[in-house]
């Protein structure tokens, strides 16, 4: 057992694995730490359309929602404007109040309506949080409504103070909350595939690129750097290709929704897969196996700014516009885009086609700067062979 364990830690290997293992913990403690430090504190950055349709209660309403709501609150003229902003998630949630609203409260025995509009085709946290807003909106908006309705009832009809409770309770329900979902998610299991789908697709090119860069430096004797670059290349584009229509394919079979169909989903794992390859690649070709390191930043990075799991809204600044030069947001955006809804996935695969043609051209300078390195071993046995 002594024995053993002198030759294990004589092997390189065993200390780059410890090495691996401990920065896993360290990068991923700091990040994710300073990352979602202050969330909840940056609700501010949440947005919420409110279309004012009511000449009556409306502008009262507004002005309580802008002083009470800790999110901001954008006065948008048109039901449609404010539901296109909602499908670009420009805003996280829209509401409505309708043209008859005030009326409907001073009819006896009317109630009235607040309509709220949720995009699904977002992070699980938004759904919980908007919901939650609407149902305290609701409530709050109940009792301003049942304060004025006994107060006039009281002033008219010069009701004793005993009967007030009563008339309160009568006018306990006078609004209620009218909800419409876009986007539909089916279920949480679909609710986490673009997280999985990046998650699983990163770590599987760190550690293809790592085995990559293993092969690579075996034939660095015999096959020179660009031809070891060009075929890791043709290499990357057939695997993601290959690895996408997998992955795709095991997310239709398992039920798996899909508003666009199973080719569009596979052509864009196969896009952003091929990115988070040649990505991971980069940091191999310039720094060698150590290089590995720096993909484990990339890989927490992207998982906590790319809006998976918590909107980028509500990230620290620094996260929040890191995001923006890292493949994952746009993986993750038009992942949601292809699976539940929303606008067109144009933007986010231009994106991406600028990281890779970035990533391919910062892989080629890393070729030409880092030289092949050929071992005296390696040299002694190619001659031996050639005197053979």
């Amino acid at each position: 057992m002594k024995q053993a364990l002198k030759q294990f830690f004589k092997r390189p290997t065993t200390i780059v694995g410890i090495v691996t293992a401990l920065m896993f913990q360290i990068i991923f403690s700091v990040i994710w730490m300073t990352a979602y430090d202050g969330v909840t504190s940056n609700t501010k950055q949440l947005t919420i359309a409110v279309v004012n349709e009511d000449h009556g209660m409306g502008a009262q309403i507004l002005d309580g929602l802008k002083q009470n709501l800790p999110f901001k609150v954008t006065p948008v003229t048109s039901l449609q404007e404010a539901q296109k902003q909602l499908n670009d998630r420009d805003v996280q949630m829209v509401l409505q109040l309708p043209s008859n609203f005030s009326a409907q409260l001073q009819t006896p025995g009317g109630k009235a309506q607040i309509h709220y509009y949720i995009n699904e085709s977002n992070p699980a946290l938004i759904k919980s949080m908007m919901s939650s807003v609407a149902a305290n909106v609701t409530a709050t908006v109940n009792k301003q409504a049942i304060a004025q309705g006994a107060a006039a009832v009281l002033a008219q009809a010069k009701v004793p103070a005993v009967q007030a409770d009563g008339i309160a309770k009568g006018l306990s329900e006078r609004v209620t909350s009218v909800f419409d979902y876009s986007n539909k998610v089916d279920g949480m299991n679909n609710q986490m595939v673009p997280m999985m789908l990046v998650l699983a697709s990163f770590v599987g090119a760190m550690i293809m690129g790592m085995n990559m860069e293993q092969s690579s430096l075996a034939l660095s004797h015999s096959v020179n750097r660009w031809q070891r670059f060009a075929a890791r290349s043709v290499i990357n584009v057939v695997a993601a290709v290959v690895v996408a229509l997998v992955g795709a394919s095991l997310v239709m079979a398992f039920g798996g929704q899909s508003k666009d169909g199973f080719i569009s989903i596979w052509l864009f794992q196969s896009l952003f897969l091929l990115v988070f390859m040649f990505v991971a690649q980069f940091f191999l070709l310039l720094f060698g196996m150590a290089g590995m390191l720096f993909n484990i930043i990339m890989l927490s990075l992207q998982l906590v700014s790319s809006g998976a799991m918590v909107p980028r809204e509500l990230l620290p600044s620094f996260y929040h516009h890191l995001s923006d030069y890292l493949p994952a947001t746009y993986a993750v955006r038009g992942s949601m885009n292809l699976l539940f809804g929303g606008p067109s996935v144009g933007s986010s695969i231009t994106a991406l086609l600028w990281i890779l043609l970035v990533s391919l051209a910062l892989g080629l300078a890393a070729v030409a700067i880092r030289k092949d390195k050929v071992s005296v071993h390696a040299v002694r046995e190619d001659a031996s062979t050639n005197v053979a």
